[in-house]
């Protein structure tokens, strides 16, 4: 068997021209390159965005009879523990007391710049007196959010997300006296009587996340349990559709 290989010359390295000893360059060594140590200044400017870039033109390796190339850097935006960023604005995270949503709060946030931000409601506003903040609802402050790229005097909004925090439990001389300001309960539909005929239940709390793998994992375990029953299916069998076998499951309970 003849076998051909092709390989760069040693002496040329694959470039097609040689250069003698006593022409060589003594720094390049003939490479016609040599190593330097450049520093690059990078200017990150307010109010880039996570993925941007800044380019330095022609400053990557340079190589004979090659344009040389870019530095490329890309931004990537740290996460902070209080804020996230969403373009232009900024959103914050803050937990009301059951009191604070219902008669009007006021706390200190700190920003990003260490500035201190003096946050509160208006109970008395005319707009919208004795205003109550609502689980899960926002309010937006305009232009305390991020500086704008190359719009230095332009800011987004700051959104802050309020959550409520209710107490565990109230004591009957509590209840008593929110009832005395809080809206009245809805008048019952029922008699009585109805009511005594109705079964009297009682829920409790569930962490619905974990409800639903407790679940999962039942019907997973009942499932491989099935698959173990002796005299089962036989080797090579070929066994019907779990849909198939929950449909005739359905249509017999609803039999009964």
């Amino acid at each position: 068997m003849i076998q051909q290989m092709q390989h760069p010359c040693n002496e040329c390295k694959g470039s097609g021209e040689t250069i003698s000893d006593k022409d060589r360059c003594p720094q390049c060594k003939g490479v016609k390159v040599v190593p330097e140590k450049k520093v690059l200044e990078v200017v990150v400017q307010k109010g880039m965005q996570n993925g941007q870039k800044i380019t330095f033109p022609g400053e990557a390796d340079e190589a004979p009879d090659t344009a040389t190339g870019d530095i490329i850097f890309v931004l990537q935006q740290k996460e902070h523990p209080k804020f996230k960023r969403k373009g232009d604005d900024l959103f914050y995270e803050h937990t009301l007391t059951l009191t604070e949503s219902l008669c009007g709060f006021q706390f200190v946030l700190t920003h990003l710049d260490n500035r201190q931000l003096l946050i509160k409601s208006n109970p008395g506003e005319v707009v919208n007196p004795g205003e109550v903040v609502k689980p899960d609802s926002f309010k937006a402050i305009n232009d305390k959010g991020m500086l704008m790229y190359q719009r230095p005097f332009m800011k987004g909004k700051l959104y802050i997300h309020f959550s409520v925090e209710f107490p565990d439990s109230l004591s009957p001389e509590q209840c008593k006296a929110l009832e005395a300001v809080l809206p009245p309960k809805p008048v019952s539909q029922y008699t009585d009587m109805e009511l005594d005929e109705c079964e009297e239940t009682m829920p409790y709390d569930v962490n619905i996340e974990e409800e639903m793998q407790r679940r999962q994992q039942q019907h997973q375990e009942a499932y491989d349990e099935d698959d173990d029953v002796p005299g089962g299916w036989a080797e090579g069998a070929v066994r019907p559709a779990v849909g198939s076998l929950r449909q005739i499951c359905c249509f017999a309970l609803g039999d009964y």
